[in-house]
């Protein structure tokens, strides 16, 4: 092994030694096995128990099939010496094969074992993850766990939240990760029962913008409305992206034709409505308090337009001004709110938020 193989020099003299073990238990199980050779894998599966458990973590799959191939060889140029005739001599050499064989068979299962304990550890040690960033635990504690998954910690995060479409979790973990794959997007994913929790991470501002990487994921989820919460500029942040998701998920239903996904600053009017602080603090501040603070002309044009149905004549009229300048005062709205009161879904969140605005002033809130 020295001669042949370079790393296996290189290796700590404690890890030598447990290699050095199993190739001698597997020696020792050889022996047995040509006095009973139905219980082939039971004794050659005995040499890889013994072996120390992180065994695996040192040597490679790769480097293991190579030390087996080695041992193989050296069997077949040396055991034939000690055949008493030709007869057993080919016995000895096929002896050895087969012995291989089933070596080698063992060597794959101990590896595929470490790899799933590997796996269900990783699985929940995302699930813990992705169940701190909907609870708000410290950022701590959440960025510690996601770094042992390998997340950049630098890297931006949306949340987004959906129906599962599987009550197997293997087959929607699979599912989602194919998706993120394609996408280039590294993901965190819980199933917490019926929802289906992701964090998507490393979408830049352009496919954020587009709605590329969301309706790619959009994809791996089950039937109803998905919500994805604000593009947050680190996982630490992630639990405001998560706890808009859930607020807008929860009044979601309010509005049956929700495109699929629905960012949480759309569905600001029906968070309000289901009693969403939070909704309603930004419904006032960005929009209904510019229309305030620009003058109660253009305040009065705004209302005047919703109650009317959005005739501009009638509400001119009632304005007593010209249509026109109904016309140059619904654009200075629109620019100052970024909501065209002409648009039936705009007009909506003007109402609203109008609405929220001269609640919170009676109330004494602003």
């Amino acid at each position: 092994m020295e001669e042949r193989l370079s790393w296996f020099s290189r290796l700590p003299a404690d890890q030598r030694a447990s290699v050095l073990f199993i190739t001698q238990a597997g020696a020792t199980g050889f022996v047995r096995w040509l006095r009973d050779p139905e219980h082939a894998l039971e004794l050659t599966t005995e040499a890889f128990r013994g072996a120390p458990r992180d065994l695996s973590r040192w040597i490679s799959l790769r480097q293991t099939v190579g030390l087996v191939r080695l041992a193989i060889e050296v069997f077949e140029q040396q055991l034939p010496d000690f055949a008493a005739d030709e007869t057993e001599s080919a016995a000895l050499v096929e002896g050895i094969l087969r012995y291989g064989r089933e070596v080698a068979f063992a060597a794959a299962s101990s590896y595929a074992a470490a790899a799933e304990a590997r796996g269900a550890w990783d699985a929940r040690l995302e699930a813990l993850v992705v169940d701190g960033i909907v609870r708000g635990d410290a950022e701590e504690s959440v960025l510690s766990r996601a770094a042992a998954l390998g997340w950049d910690p630098a890297a931006s995060a949306t949340v987004m939240v959906g129906t599962s479409p599987s009550d197997d979790p293997p087959t929607v973990v699979f599912e989602v990760r194919s998706r993120a794959a394609r996408a280039g997007c590294p993901v965190l994913l819980g199933v917490q029962g019926t929802r289906l929790v992701v964090v998507a991470g490393g979408a830049d501002d352009e496919q954020t913008r587009d709605g590329a990487l969301l309706d790619t994921l959009a994809a791996a989820f089950g039937d109803g409305p998905i919500v994805a919460g604000p593009t947050v500029g680190s996982l630490g942040e992630a639990h405001a992206s998560a706890a808009e998701a859930l607020s807008a998920m929860r009044a979601v239903v309010a509005w049956p034709g929700a495109p699929r996904p629905v960012r949480s600053i759309d569905l600001l009017p029906e968070r309000a409505l289901a009693g969403d602080p939070s909704a309603e603090r930004r419904l006032v501040d960005e929009i209904a308090r510019p229309l305030e603070e620009a003058g109660p002309a253009l305040l009065a044009t705004v209302e005047g337009y919703l109650e009317t149905g959005g005739v501009l004549e009638m509400c001119a009229r009632q304005l007593f001004v010209h249509p026109n300048t109904v016309r140059y005062r619904l654009r200075k709205a629109a620019e100052l709110s970024g909501r065209n009161a002409a648009d039936p879904r705009d007009a909506l969140v003007l109402r609203v938020a109008l609405a929220a605005s001269r609640l919170g002033r009676s109330r004494g809130q602003w």
